[in-house]
């Protein structure tokens, strides 16, 4: 079942005619499945992240369409968009964008309050939430009282909290360390076999794509070359690398 469709994604700044406008993308294409866990790679300026505010509904391209389980994004306009993207999108943002006056699960139920659901049905979902991402000690604290890792791991809890059609990450692991970069790409790594999430990422860094299952690799605002992973996480690392140092972009990540 295809989840997520971009047809002939473009976009620019400025006035075409103009010589001082920007093409940041250029005849994207992508189509991404049920149960797909996918990161999108690229030098610095390469149109990544343009890519993933247009199939989030963040952003408007300059002509194509964006399709989340066959619904064309550009029908939704103001608050009806909002809604849509509430239900079918979860996000999670490099920064974690939690709440500091709210605790963890407070947090986490955000979403779902937004929504007006039942206080049992919240209820419910975080405590099975924080047990999976083992966070449940933690649902009374506020975010400023836990680390970096555990702030992500609220985060990824939040976003999927209203079930939706697909995670969207914004360089998941980019303000971690070593080990708690682990722990969040083992997370996606889980919901994606475990609840047959489909997530796609935007990241620079290699050894969290190594988690994916396909990496997207563009450059200068269009699609490069793609790869799928067939052997063991080591193998597709090496093959990462070699598209990276091809495309440009960190190959220093150890």
């Amino acid at each position: 079942m295809v989840i997520l469709e971009a047809k002939d994604i473009s976009k620019i700044y400025g006035d075409l005619n103009d010589e001082s406008s920007t093409i940041a993308l250029q005849d994207i294409n992508i189509s991404i499945n049920a149960g797909e866990f996918i990161a999108i790679m690229g030098p610095s300026g390469s149109g990544k992240t343009t890519l993933l505010n247009i199939v989030s509904g963040l952003d408007q391209p300059t002509s194509g369409t964006v399709s989340i389980e066959g619904k064309q994004l550009s029908q939704f306009k103001g608050e009806k968009l909002a809604q849509f993207r509430r239900r079918q999108i979860g996000f999670v943002f490099q920064d974690f964008n939690l709440l500091d006056s709210l605790t963890v699960k407070e947090n986490i139920m955000l979403p779902m309050i937004l929504e007006k659901k039942q206080v049992d049905e919240m209820e419910g979902k975080v405590d099975k939430l924080a047990n999976l991402f083992e966070i449940t000690s933690l649902l009374n604290k506020y975010p400023s009282k836990t680390s970096g890792g555990q702030q992500q791991r609220t985060a990824v809890s939040r976003a999927l909290v209203n079930e939706p059609s697909i995670i969207l990450a914004d360089e998941p692991s980019g303000n971690l360390d070593s080990k708690s970069s682990a722990v969040i790409m083992e997370s996606f790594e889980e919901i994606v076999e475990t609840l047959s999430t489909t997530v796609l990422i935007v990241t620079h860094d290699i050894f969290a794509a190594s988690y994916c299952n396909k990496v997207i690799f563009i450059k200068d605002g269009s699609i490069h070359s793609t790869i799928t992973r067939k052997g063991n996480k080591k193998d597709f690392l090496q093959q990462i690398m070699a598209n990276v140092a091809v495309v440009g972009g960190r190959t220093d990540v150890f």
